[in-house]
């Protein structure tokens, strides 16, 4: 079981690097990558969560476990703890995107980042992206509001990309014009 413990925090090396493309999905892939699920299911569990100290996490990287691999987790639930979004995904591709940005108004979060960081991160609005899932098979995924984000921030980490580099240093509350907020 993956904690706390085992996200590596910001500064750490491979945090800013762009990670290698997965050419072989083996058994140790599929079993990393089934634990980064886990990992945020078990942070979203209230009991699990306290017990082991963990942070709330909607997304997790590879390389936010020191891995050297195009592969992300993303577990986001409704207001009655059920699945809406549950993916496991290994070398996403960006497809297309919308022109029109949007963000999260409170602004984002890292596991890889200990501190509260203010300031907006615009994103794309639409987002599609192509992937393999855990079996090897293509998928492609059409992601507005808070899966676009998530799926955003998270392919960022894959190439050494951290969420506070989009937030302008000048005016770090100001949303773009043609930015609206998470619906």
């Amino acid at each position: 079981m993956l904690t706390m413990d085992d996200i590596v925090r910001d500064g750490h090396p491979i945090l800013r690097k762009k990670v290698k493309e997965i050419t072989e999905i083996d058994e140790e892939t599929k079993r990393e990558l089934r634990e980064m699920r886990e990992f945020l299911i078990n942070s979203q569990d209230e009991t699990l969560a306290e017990k082991y100290n963990l942070r709330a996490g909607v997304g997790l990287a590879a390389p936010q476990i020191n891995l050297d691999k195009r592969m992300i987790a993303i577990y986001i639930t409704d207001e009655d703890n059920q699945p809406v979004h549950d993916l496991m995904l290994i070398n996403p591709k960006l497809k297309s995107h919308s022109v029109q940005e949007t963000y999260i108004p409170g602004g984002e979060g890292c596991l890889s980042v200990d501190e509260d960081i203010d300031g907006i991160v615009h994103r794309h609005k639409r987002f599609r992206v192509t992937a393999l899932d855990i079996d090897g098979n293509e998928v492609e995924i059409k992601a507005k509001g808070l899966l676009a984000v998530v799926l955003q921030h998270e392919m960022d980490h894959l190439d050494g990309i951290m969420f506070y580099d989009h937030i302008d240093k000048d005016n770090p509350e100001v949303p773009h014009k043609n930015a609206v907020p998470v619906e």
